[in-house]
C-alpha cells in the first residue's frame, strides 16, 4: 500500500488533504472535502480543536504554522462547539483563543486575523471568551495577540511583518493605506502615514513567492514603488526570508528611516 501511495504521489494522481488522508488531485478543496478527510481520523465521540478546528472553519493551513498539512487534534472537553459538515467542532471563538494561547506567537496572530477576516469571529468577543481563561498558561499570550489583532491583514505575511515592527519598538502600523495621485490609485499593507521624515513617508509591503517571483510580476513592483515614490512614499518591499531568523535586516531599515533605534534581538 505504502509504495502504491508513492507511486500515485509521484504521478500526480493524489494529493494529500491532510495528513494521513490524500484525496483523487481533480476534487476541489472545500469545507466539504475538509470535514470528510477529518472524520476519517477523528474519533466519534470527539470534537475537533485548535489548528485542525480553526482548518475545518476554513482557515488556510499557512496562518497556523510552518507544516504545509495540518494534523488532526481533538478533545473530548470541549468547552464550546458546532456542527461543520457533520464534523463536531470547537466554535470559532473557543478555536480562536485556544490558538492565541497556544501558537507560537507569529502563528497565533495570523491565525486571529484570518478568523476576524473571515467574518466567524470579532475581537470584543474574542476578549471577553478569553477572560475565562486568566490565570492559565498562554493567557498573557492570548491578551497581546488580542491588542494587535486586526481584520484587515490581507494575509499571514502581512500578519507577521506587522507583528516584526510591533515587536521591534515602531508601535502598530496602519493597515491598508489608500494612496491617490498622477490619476491613480494605490492601497499599502502598512506603514506609518502619520510619521513622515522629511516629508516622506515609509510604507511597507509583503511580496509572497507565489504574486511576486516572477520576472513580469517584480518589473510590475519596481514599476509601482517608483510611482509611489515620486507620491512622496517610502516602500519597503518584505519577503519571507526577511521575517525569519535571526538578522534583523528589517528591523533595521525601518530604524534608519524613522531615526529610531529598533529593540532587539528579535523575539522569534
Amino acid at each position: 500500500m505504502k509504495r502504491k501511495l508513492q507511486w500515485l504521489l509521484a504521478h500526480g494522481d493524489i494529493r494529500p488533504v491532510m495528513k494521513g488522508v490524500y484525496v483523487d488531485v481533480r476534487v476541489r478543496d472545500s469545507l466539504e472535502l475538509r470535514a470528510d478527510a477529518a472524520r476519517l481520523l477523528i474519533p466519534e465521540d470527539a470534537v475537533a480543536c485548535g489548528p485542525t478546528a480553526a482548518w475545518l472553519h476554513g482557515l488556510d493551513s499557512t496562518a497556523l504554522g510552518p507544516e504545509e498539512l495540518v494534523e488532526a487534534h481533538w478533545t473530548r472537553q470541549p468547552t464550546d462547539e458546532v456542527d461543520v459538515h457533520g464534523v463536531r467542532v470547537t466554535s470559532p471563538i473557543a478555536t480562536a483563543v485556544e490558538l492565541a494561547m497556544r501558537l507560537p506567537r507569529p502563528f497565533a496572530l495570523s491565525a486571529v486575523d484570518a478568523f476576524l477576516r473571515s467574518g466567524k469571529a470579532d475581537r470584543w468577543a474574542l476578549r471577553a471568551a478569553s477572560a475565562a481563561y486568566e490565570g492559565r498558561r498562554g493567557y498573557r499570550q492570548a491578551q497581546d495577540i488580542l491588542r494587535w489583532a486586526d481584520r484587515r491583514a490581507a494575509s499571514p505575511g502581512e500578519s507577521w511583518l506587522r507583528l516584526r515592527l510591533i515587536d521591534a519598538g515602531f508601535g502598530g502600523p496602519e493597515l491598508q493605506i489608500p494612496v491617490s495621485g498622477n490619476g491613480r490609485s494605490y492601497r499599502l499593507d502598512l506603514g506609518y502615514p502619520d510619521r513622515p521624515i522629511d516629508g516622506r513617508r515609509l510604507g511597507l509591503e509583503y511580496d509572497s513567492d507565489a504574486w511576486h517571483s516572477s520576472t513580469k510580476q517584480q518589473l510590475r513592483d519596481e514599476t509601482r514603488r517608483a510611482e509611489l515614490d515620486a507620491l512622496g512614499w517610502h516602500i519597503i518591499s518584505v519577503g519571507r526570508t526577511d521575517l525569519w531568523g535571526s538578522y534583523p535586516a528589517l528591523e533595521l531599515a525601518v530604524g534608519s528611516f524613522l531615526c529610531q533605534e529598533p529593540r532587539l534581538p528579535r523575539r522569534w
